[in-house]
This record gives structure tokens, sequence and C-alpha cells, in this order.
């Protein structure tokens, strides 16, 4: 499969809980890998493409790398806006790109998640199935 380039963007907004937080009342910086977590779900539900069912049809999409860059501290109570990009859509992988940004529109930091597709059977690596790149390259 080709390689595709900002396939689709989305949205997702979330608030800084106070559990999240540390001493200083910053976000935890480990907490960014399941704020991106969530904001992937939600942009290929978005798509009509939902986990739970990916899972109950055999297919797992384990994180293979993750990379981040920080910029600025969240803090408690702020309501961040993660802004999702699918970027890159091929073979057995799928690449997301995030922006994070505060309520002033202040980027808080910039990451990269590339996940790939692996038969539940075999734990072997598998093809974007072609449902998938249907839905995320047509809609």
């Amino acid at each position: 499969m080709m390689e595709n380039t900002a396939i689709r963007r989305f949205s997702t907004k979330l608030r800084v809980r106070y559990s999240e937080t540390d001493k200083m009342g910053f976000c935890y910086y480990g907490n960014y890998a399941q704020y991106f977590e969530v904001a992937r779900v939600e942009a290929l539900r978005e798509l009509g493409i939902v986990y739970k069912i990916l899972e109950e049809n055999g297919i797992l999409l384990p994180v293979t790398e993750f990379k981040i860059s920080y910029k600025q501290a969240a803090k408690y109570d702020d309501v961040l806006e993660i802004r999702t990009v699918i970027s890159k859509l091929e073979g057995t992988r799928i690449t997301f790109q995030y922006e994070v940004y505060n309520e002033a529109e202040v980027k808080l930091n910039e990451a990269e998640t590339t996940l790939v597709f692996v038969d539940a059977t075999s734990m072997k690596p598998m093809a974007v199935p072609k449902f998938i790149s249907n839905l995320v390259i047509h809609g």
C-alpha cells in the first residue's frame, strides 16, 4: 500500500485531573501515552473502526514506536485539545501524529505513535485490513 500523508485529522478534548499531576501541579509526563491512546481510539471510532470489534475479529494493534517532544507543561484542571492526524498507513503499520494545546492555544507537546496490525491467532504482523484502509483513505 502506498504511503498516505495527513489522511485524516481529528480533535479530542480532555481535562487534566488532580490525580494526574505531581506536587507542583504539573501534569505528570507519563500520562501523555494514555492521552494519546484516548485520542487514537476516538479518531478510529470517528471513522467507524472500534478497537473492541477489531479484537473480536482477531486483529490486534500494539504500539511499536512512541516519540514525544515536550515544550511546556500542562497543569491541573487544564482542558487539553489533542489534535490527531493519521499520517501514514502502509504495509502492516499505521502512524498517528499528535499535537497537544491548552485553552490558550499554547502547544504543549507533539508526539507520534506507530502501531502494527497483528493477527491474534498467529501473533504475526498482518497487512492493513482492506476495510480499514478504505475507511481511513475514503472515509
